[in-house]
């Protein structure tokens, strides 16, 4: 039984900024599981790759964290390049993995599943209503709205997103996203949208503007908190999301919560790679902040 369990892919990233290009593990799963690896916490990961990228796994498990793995014939593989301010980014789909199925996770509970897909057929529907019942469902919901089109990610609504969302306690989107999946061009209008569909706490991120969240009727306004230098926004997001739901698993406010994951995105981005830094570290960002 973990506190939370994350269900995605990692990827092979090839991330080309103004000043620099690498090749490394990406995905929602591999920068989520990296930003909880030194938290208190009961953590663990379901993931598919190939064999071929199994030392991401490796490399994973030797930090600490709990991998659950399952073959794919093939390691989805994203190429990101972004703008100099890195606020916007345009992506291409160089290979595709095999989905998740509801037999892969039978055996597996969790007090929050966090579901980081990256392409819309990687987790399907009936999977979501089935973790619904053994747990808190949190959903980053920009893999729902990716399509390919000859490599290139191309942004489409959801068809199933009424019927999914109903089981869905969390979803994090940033505000393009939002506009897509609600048709609704106000962030505010769109998170009481995603509301009257059953979801209970909407995230929506809004990159160096900050973050919204939206609970219970309540708005609350998360502040963004300046990195001492922007190296790359890659897993920005969901550095954020892991940050707000370890806060919210151990029982604290939303607002607290939301100001700890952003901290956390701050401070990912002065580095490449995933944050790896401590619980210590981002009160320590937070305190800086606010003084």
């Amino acid at each position: 039984m973990y506190d939370i369990c994350c269900i995605g892919h990692i990827t092979l990233d090839r991330i080309v900024t103004s000043t620099a290009e690498k090749h490394m593990a990406g995905g929602t799963s591999f920068y989520f599981s990296n930003a909880l690896r030194q938290m208190d916490i009961d953590y663990g990961l379901v993931t598919l790759i190939a064999d071929s990228e199994m030392p991401f796994v490796t490399e994973l498990r030797n930090n600490g964290t709990e991998v659950i793995v399952f073959p794919s014939a093939r390691t989805v593989y994203f190429e990101n390049i972004y703008s100099a301010n890195l606020d916007h980014r345009t992506q291409r789909v160089l290979q595709e993995s095999d989905p998740f199925t509801i037999e892969q996770l039978r055996d597996i509970d969790a007090e929050i599943f966090h579901l980081g897909p990256l392409l819309a057929n990687d987790i399907p529907v009936e999977l979501i209503m089935d973790l619904s019942k053994r747990g808190k469902v949190s959903l980053d919901v920009q893999g729902y709205l990716r399509e390919v089109s000859g490599q290139r990610v191309c942004a489409v609504d959801w068809t199933e997103k009424r019927e999914a969302l109903q089981y869905v306690h969390t979803v994090k989107a940033d505000d393009a996203e939002l506009e897509v999946l609600t048709g609704i061009k106000g962030i505010e209008e769109g998170a009481r949208e995603l509301a009257s569909w059953g979801v209970k706490e909407v995230v929506v991120t809004l990159a160096s503007l900050g973050s919204i969240i939206y609970a219970d009727g309540i708005f609350y306004d998360i502040p963004a908190y300046q990195p001492a230098v922007e190296t790359d926004a890659t897993g920005c997001g969901d550095t954020y999301i892991a940050g707000y739901l370890y806060q919210r698993v151990k029982g604290t406010g939303i607002q607290e919560a939301g100001e700890f994951g952003a901290a956390m995105a701050s401070l990912k981005i002065e580095s490449s790679g995933p944050f790896d830094g401590t619980e210590a570290d981002v009160k320590k960002k937070l305190l800086v902040n606010k003084e």
